[in-house]
C-alpha cells in the first residue's frame, strides 16, 4: 500500500471539522494529522507535521484564511493546500488561490469531491 496522504484540517466549526476528520479518516489513503480551530496554529503544524495537504477553511478567526495559506505557503513551499468555505465570494476565492492555494471548494461539496482534491493537490 502506498503511503498515505498526511493532512492538516485547519477548520472553526467544531462540528463541521470533527465530522471531516471523520470521514477523511475512514479513506484508506488519508492520513487526518491533526486539526486545529484558528489560521494562527495553522503555519505552526504546517512547520512541525510536514503535511502533503492543508485543508483551509476560509473563515478561520485570527488571521483569515488567506493570510494563514499565505503563512503555510511561504514556511512549507512544498505544502498544497486547498481552501475550504462556505461563503467566500469570487474576490475573496481569487484571493486564496493568489495566496497560494491550488484549489477551492465549498462546504457543501460532495465527500467524493473534497478526496478528489485533495488528490489532485498532491499531484499539482
Amino acid at each position: 500500500m502506498a503511503t498515505p496522504i498526511r493532512v492538516l484540517l485547519v477548520e472553526d466549526n467544531q462540528v463541521f471539522r470533527e465530522g471531516l476528520e471523520l470521514v477523511l479518516g475512514l479513506q484508506a489513503d488519508i492520513e487526518v494529522v491533526a486539526t486545529v480551530g484558528d489560521g494562527e496554529k495553522a503555519t505552526e503544524l504546517a512547520r512541525k507535521l510536514a503535511p502533503d495537504v492543508v485543508l483551509m477553511d476560509f473563515g478561520v478567526p485570527g488571521i483569515d484564511g488567506v493570510q494563514a495559506t499565505a503563512a503555510v505557503r511561504r514556511a512549507c513551499p512544498d505544502v498544497a493546500v486547498v481552501g475550504l468555505t462556505a461563503s467566500a465570494n469570487s474576490r475573496e476565492r481569487q484571493a486564496l488561490f493568489e495566496a497560494g492555494a491550488v484549489a477551492c471548494l465549498t462546504k457543501d461539496e460532495e465527500l467524493g469531491e473534497i478526496v478528489a482534491a485533495i488528490h489532485r493537490a498532491v499531484r499539482a
